[in-house]
């Protein structure tokens, strides 16, 4: 009785990374032949990441940041991996009642959404790395080291996939392209509402006290480390826990959303 017990959970999950495999290499392949999508979340972060350090390099001085290039990467590399996701093709799937067909199939439904992720993640590690070479081309280093370096693309990439949910979320929930790209509208206060462009001791009044719940915070405090002090846990710690924070509160959404379209049918 055990043995069958044992052959049955082995088989179940070796369906599941079968049917995790086919569902992220299907949004690989979409998301190749769609690069009009992703294009713009690359050009636009690397467009405000050369004005900003351009146009404020002299301004930052007086707020102490030394090198301000390495202080602007971090902002750069968030916005390029924040909102990117498979969620409007999730949508087209929902559309098309190719989604529907895929739940009347025995395929995994954790893996219908997971796979979408996994695919995501290797999206915004992509992105990560000309943000990164540009940093370097112009002159940014990291007191890290290669690893740090390493680390930085892994931080803001599990950012990226963190916030993932809301989107499918959305997606999920309404099936509507035009609500999922409203979705990253979200993010706008986490953006500016932050220490984007000023450290967060040069910040006063009622924004130095939003900034100091905005998870944000904490990410660009932990990449910014990594670039100018190498490692410190005070730094990383809190930008891990504020990735951790989000991602669960994202993906709790998320999966509460699937479950209630998948009750559906």
């Amino acid at each position: 009785m055990s043995k069958m017990k044992d052959t049955h959970i082995t088989a179940s999950s070796a369906s599941f990374f079968k049917d995790l495999k086919t569902v992220a290499r299907r949004a690989i392949r979409l998301a190749s032949r769609e690069p009009e999508t992703i294009i713009p979340a690359i050009i636009i972060p690397l467009f405000f990441f050369i004005v900003n350090v351009g146009a404020l390099s002299d301004i930052s001085n007086f707020a102490g940041v030394v090198d301000y290039k390495a202080f602007q990467l971090p902002v750069a590399i968030v916005f390029a991996v924040t909102g990117i996701s498979r969620a409007s093709s999730l949508v087209s799937d929902i559309q098309s009642g190719y989604f529907d067909r895929l739940l009347i199939s025995p395929v995994s439904r954790h893996a219908l959404l997971l796979g979408l992720m996994v695919a995501d993640m290797l999206v915004v590690i992509l992105l990560s790395i000309p943000v990164v070479i540009l940093g370097l081309v112009l002159g940014v280093s990291f007191a890290s080291g290669v690893l740090g370096m390493l680390a930085f693309i892994l931080l803001a990439a599990f950012w990226g996939l963190a916030f993932t949910g809301f989107p499918y979320a959305i997606a999920l929930k309404t099936g509507s392209s035009g609500a999922v790209n409203s979705s990253f509208l979200l993010f706008f206060p986490f953006a500016f509402l932050t220490t984007t462009f000023l450290p967060q001791k040069a910040l006063t009044g009622w924004l130095a006290t939003v900034s100091a719940y905005n998870p944000v915070t904490y990410l660009l405090e932990g990449l910014r480390s990594l670039t100018t002090t190498g490692w410190v846990l005070a730094d990383l710690l809190p930008a891990i826990a504020a990735i951790a924070a989000v991602g669960l509160l994202s993906q709790i959404l998320a999966f509460r959303a699937l479950k209630g379209r998948t009750a559906r049918k």
